[in-house]
């Protein structure tokens, strides 16, 4: 339902829902959906059954999220149990924002999130239209993060919707980064991270297409944070760029720009 995680810009993960439906180019090689494949077949027994019929495989074998989508009562209350403060990836397995997500959910899941201000939430999704649809429905607590996806030039029309959501903090993921980005929009947007695809079948991501993204970011005060190199071994191509890690996080408590521990 919860647990901790080894996503880099994280440190645990918390999925009230389950499932999905691909949407765009960063979708081809989904991790999820190669854990959600797997965690069906355990099923019921091990605790694992929102994940049945959420994934199957394409035509040519590949692991894909069948687009349906299961809510889990169960886990709706983990956060609350956890008394140390925790950075929270939102819904890794799943979107919230997804159109069979019913609002009465997600307005459940803002209210788990804002009765657990020792937490800070981040909430990623590829639909950041319905996020701005939905907007004045939610309570935006201080402690809530709203992400959208961005993994090339032809998907930056997303920060717009972006942009309109009264999160405190808003940020973008370009991961899997499948392509230059030479004008990124970055008014209004408080952290960017960009990572490599990984796992079978990973697209390259090419330097120049990094050091372009870290450069604007520095130019707008933007936090950057470089998760990965990818590629079918991840751990052989690191995380350093130009000789360093960058792990920088936005501050959503008092003070400056922190880091991630």
């Amino acid at each position: 339902m919860a647990q901790g995680s080894t996503i880099e810009w994280t440190q645990a993960t918390w999925n009230p829902v389950a499932g999905c439906t691909p949407i765009s180019p960063g979708c081809l090689n989904c991790y999820a959906a190669r854990m959600a494949l797997r965690l069906q077949v355990i099923g019921e027994s091990s605790g694992c059954a929102k994940y049945i019929g959420t994934a199957k495989r394409a035509k040519d074998g590949r692991p894909v999220f069948a687009g349906k989508i299961n809510l889990d009562e169960k886990a709706l209350e983990v956060p609350t149990r956890w008394r140390k403060p925790r950075l929270i990836f939102v819904n890794s397995m799943s979107d919230l924002f997804h159109k069979d997500v019913p609002l009465d959910f997600i307005k459940r899941v803002f209210d788990v999130m804002r009765r657990c201000p020792q937490h800070d939430f981040q909430v990623l999704t590829k639909r950041p239209e319905r996020t701005a649809e939905l907007a004045d429905k939610l309570d935006w607590a201080d402690n809530i993060w709203m992400g959208t996806s961005v993994e090339n030039a032809l998907y930056t029309h997303r920060i717009r919707s972006l942009v309109e959501v009264p999160a405190k903090i808003r940020f973008l993921s370009c991961e899997p980064l499948l392509g230059p980005i030479s004008k990124l929009p970055l008014d209004g947007i408080h952290w960017v991270i960009v990572g490599g695809e990984s796992g079978p079948g990973a697209r390259p991501m090419e330097r120049e297409w990094v050091e372009q993204i870290q450069l604007q970011c520095a130019s707008k005060n933007v936090a950057f944070f470089f998760k990965q190199w990818g590629g079918v071994q991840k751990k052989r191509t690191g995380r350093k760029l130009r000789g360093k890690e960058f792990n920088e996080m936005p501050s959503n408590r008092e003070g400056p720009k922190e880091k991630i521990a």
